[in-house]
């Protein structure tokens, strides 16, 4: 399909830019769209500083420090903006789970900071990224995220017609991400024990690439107050032990607070209005603000259609986990040469490895 956005004119802000995601993002950016201005906003001066180092430095890069908690720096940042992605959030569920003033000021008060300002701004369009956790949350990370969710959503009736344009994406666990779990259990690997909460748990796995092709699509289709979704592949924690070190003692050490056995992207309710269109689910928004434009070939999901880790129609096998685990070793095992041509060739092969086995569903 003819991209709908003339990315080169296009001045495009992501929040949290030097994480896993922001990142990858930019990359893609670069090579594959070449916008008129990039700008990376986060709080890490010396992750900025080494990604400037590790090449990111083009004329069209502009690397803001800021923090999505200061409404007064999201303005000045904003000025000129077309497109905003939101990927600034504290994640990880136990400093989440310890720290719940931080989480709901960054992850809830953040998110509507961001709202407010660009709106103000006259930004066309607002993507936030969201996870499965914030489906019937457990935990605070998730509780912050479903709220992040509804106000994004809900941001739409503030801006009126014709002004900004808010959607999410949602998706699973990112495999490679620096919160992902091969790193811990190759670390395990060499003690010979690996640990686990739970043998029954299960996982959607998405790569950056994926993550990044999502929401790209998600913008180029969006009219504001959609949820997009991937079609991807569930795993089992067991095999993904039995795929890095099937000779390892496997210690079960119980669920931690916050967690899920299995996680969930699409509820039943939401179901009801979502569809299946063009190699990705889209839920659909149901208020009276909406006036549906886009999605004339979207197919409606079967009565009482949920999407969970569990009952997914795609697995990850053992033997696809080993493919995965083999390229990915190297990726793993130096982070600190993240510079170097060698790891970067490494990270390719990875990749691509990744969304073979993956067989992606939403080029």
């Amino acid at each position: 399909m003819k991209s709908t956005i003339d990315w080169k004119n296009m001045n495009i802000l992501v929040t949290g830019g030097t994480g896993s995601f922001g990142k990858k993002l930019v990359e893609i950016m670069l090579r594959d769209f070449h916008p008129n201005k990039l700008i990376v906003f986060s709080r890490d001066e010396l992750k900025q500083h080494e990604m400037r180092m590790n090449g990111f430095d083009l004329q069209c890069l502009r690397y803001f420090i800021g923090d999505v908690r200061d409404k007064e720096r999201l303005h000045r940042a904003m000025q000129g903006v077309n497109i905003i992605i939101h990927a600034a959030a504290l994640k990880q569920v136990p400093a989440c789970e310890y720290n719940p003033f931080e989480a709901v000021k960054t992850n809830i008060l953040g998110a509507q900071n961001i709202i407010d300002a660009a709106i103000d701004a006259g930004v066309e369009k607002v993507v936030a990224l969201s996870t499965d956790k914030a489906v019937n949350p457990v935990n605070l990370y998730g509780a912050t995220k479903l709220c992040a969710e509804k106000m994004f959503i809900q941001g739409n009736s503030y801006a009126g017609v014709g002004g900004t344009m808010f959607s999410c994406v949602r998706y699973g666990n990112v495999i490679g991400s620096r919160g992902s779990v091969i790193p811990l259990f190759m670390s395990q690997k060499k003690n010979g024990k690996m640990t686990i909460t739970d043998k029954r748990m299960t996982r959607f796995w998405i790569t950056l690439d994926q993550a990044v092709q999502l929401v790209i699509k998600g913008i180029e289709h969006m009219q504001g107050g959609e949820i997009f979704l991937p079609k991807i592949p569930s795993m089992k924690i067991l095999d993904l032990t039995k795929a890095i070190a099937p000779e390892c003692e496997i210690d079960i050490i119980g669920i931690r607070p916050g967690e899920k056995i299995h996680e969930v992207l699409i509820t039943e309710e939401e179901g009801r209005y979502a569809i299946d269109y063009d190699g990705m689910f889209v839920v659909l928004p149901n208020y009276s603000w909406w006036n549906r434009q886009n999605y004339k070939t979207g197919k409606k999901l079967p009565e009482g259609f949920t999407y969970v880790s569990n009952t997914n129609d795609q697995w990850l096998s053992v033997k696809d986990l080993k493919e995965i685990i083999k390229n990915c070793e190297n990726v793993f095992d130096n982070p600190e040469h993240s510079s170097s041509a060698a790891y970067k060739h490494h990270n390719a092969l990875a990749n691509q490895q990744l969304n073979t086995v993956i067989n992606p569903t939403i080029s």
